[in-house]
């Protein structure tokens, strides 16, 4: 083994003790000993932390969220390894503000193509129980994309804000599978399949849709599109009919948004914060945002320890690809498909 390697395990083995310490640190602050120290950390959940972006009174306060990527819970991100959009992350946060009285006002930024069915629906009921529960207001900022699932959380907003090149809407849902059939037979690949009932393997990569299959799953997708449509027409005051004129699937810049009804206000993510605090006397609200140490050196070394251990580039790529297309699933997405 030669002295990088030896140097990166050292590393590695001084960090894993740095880690156990933290860990017991924060194990104890958890405790009931402890509990004086709540104010270290925000509303219910003792693993997030807070950042103050604005400073200001801190009895009366607005809670800065931003949702940046594609919406999937692909897990959590680590010193090692993180994650652009972690979704159990941004979950605690909605639940800190559930909990937190001094949070007066949300502005959620927005940046994202969308992404599962389910993960979007749990961030819009989430944002559904805080303002029916907290009566608090929430403000959108679109940024570069607020498209297909983005738009979805978007909806229950008191305000939208959208820039002129934003690219949103993007209403619907897809669903989609690889079929490699003629690929295996070209290379001599057989697939045998035992199953229970004739659509157990629907959607199998190794065979062809039958037509009763393809019902299934279109009906299966109208009803999903259905509750997206609905969802549209109530966070937005819209009949059904002016919602289904531009959900077709298409994408609209932010000012023919605004044309359709699915905006507000061109603005950006400044103008959403002056107008949140102008709209409900929040002018000398403190801003905050949540957030936890993954980054700084800690992710740095990790990062280098990866690259000297982790698979290769190539590796990597087969790896996404083999989980990518695990199982089809329903998904309110633009540009990933």
């Amino acid at each position: 083994m030669n002295g990088k390697r030896w140097a990166a395990l050292i590393i590695a083995g001084v960090l894993l003790v740095f880690s156990l310490g933290i860990n017991t640190i924060f194990a104890i602050f958890k405790s009931d000993f402890f509990s004086n120290f709540d104010s270290l950390v925000a509303g219910n959940d003792l693993t997030v932390m807070e950042e103050v972006k604005e400073s200001g009174n801190m009895d009366k306060r607005i809670a800065y969220l931003k949702v940046d990527g594609t919406i999937q819970d692909v897990g959590s991100s680590t010193m090692w390894q993180p994650v652009s959009y972690d979704h159990q992350f941004f979950l605690n946060q909605l639940d800190n503000i559930l909990y937190d009285d001094t949070v007066e006002g949300i502005v959620l930024s927005v940046n994202s193509p969308g992404g599962g069915v389910k993960e979007s629906a749990e961030i819009y009921k989430k944002l559904l129980k805080i303002k029916e529960e907290r009566q608090i207001p929430i403000y959108v900022s679109m940024d570069s994309m607020a498209a297909s699932g983005g738009y979805y959380i978007s909806a229950p907003a008191d305000k939208i804000f959208a820039q002129r090149d934003t690219i949103t809407g993007s209403i619907g849902v897809i669903m989609q599978s690889i079929n490699y059939q003629a690929l295996a037979e070209k290379v001599g690949i057989k697939y045998e399949t035992f199953k229970s009932g004739e659509h157990k393997d629907m959607l199998s990569p190794m065979r062809e849709v039958t037509p009763e299959e393809r019902a299934m799953m279109q009906d299966m997708i109208n009803e999903t599109y259905q509750e997206f449509v609905d969802i549209v027409a109530k966070g937005r005051n819209m009949s059904e009919a002016d919602v289904k004129k531009v959900a077709d699937g298409r994408i609209l810049s932010g000012k023919k948004a605004l044309e359709a009804g699915l905006v507000d206000e061109i603005g950006d993510e400044e103008a959403t914060i002056a107008a949140l605090r102008k709209d409900f006397g929040l002018e000398d609200a403190e801003l905050f945002e949540y957030s936890y140490d993954v980054g700084g050196w800690q992710s740095y070394v990790g990062m280098k320890i990866g690259s000297m251990f982790g698979p290769s580039a190539e590796e990597k790529m087969l790896m996404k690809i083999m989980a990518d297309y695990k199982a089809p699933k329903m998904m309110y997405l633009y540009g990933e498909n």
